[in-house]
């Protein structure tokens, strides 16, 4: 009887063990901020990997609504409003959902940020914003999806997303007002002490 115990005794500690042990997350989440001109911008998104299939046209089919990434929905943050193709966004918390195209992709800013997934259908009262957009061809893969803000200036930024051989995105625009440059011209008296040059 005390054997039988002490085998279930064991048993029940491996099983414990084995319950806390972590693995790696398929698609990894990352989380990447960028301070364009006076406004912060934050992207939180997971980034799955091709792992040898097709992405564009398989996995994600041309004209079925993309979720942008895996697991949760992708999601940006803007902390002052932006203007994107013509659209003013109000500051806050988006999902992008995306849907690809041979030759074109449509972005929408969807105001329900949270859940997984992409609906089957958006709901129109929710899209914030639609943009669309050409899709490049790149000379190599891009193996993992790849978000990166680049083309940086002191109003505007390039938001890109890359994955496969395919190159998205659009340029947006902040609200970078002359006035919170002169405020930093003057420092206890000294002229010109700004950083902003």
């Amino acid at each position: 009887m005390k054997k039988i115990l002490l085998s279930l005794f064991v048993l029940a500690g491996m099983l414990s063990t084995n319950a806390q042990i972590e693995t790696p997350a398929p698609s990894p989440a990352q989380k990447i901020t960028q301070k364009v001109g006076l406004t912060e911008v934050t992207v939180d998104y997971s980034r799955p990997s091709m792992r040898g299939r097709t992405i564009f046209g398989g996995l994600e089919q041309y004209g079925n609504i993309w979720r942008t990434g895996a697991n949760a929905r992708t999601k940006i943050t803007f902390s002052s409003d932006v203007t994107i193709a013509g659209n003013t966004l109000a500051k806050g918390t988006y999902a992008i959902f995306t849907k690809p195209g041979e030759t074109s992709w449509d972005i929408y800013f969807y105001t329900e940020s949270k859940g997984s997934g992409a609906p089957k259908t958006l709901d129109i009262e929710k899209v914030a914003a639609q943009i669309k957009v050409t899709p490049k061809k790149l000379p190599m893969k891009v193996e993992t999806l790849t978000i990166t803000f680049d083309d940086l200036t002191k109003n505007t930024a390039f938001f890109n997303l890359s994955w496969e051989n395919i190159s998205v995105g659009f340029t947006f625009t902040t609200p970078t007002d002359m006035n919170g440059y002169k405020k930093y011209r003057y420092c206890n008296g000294w002229p010109f002490c700004t950083r902003y040059v």
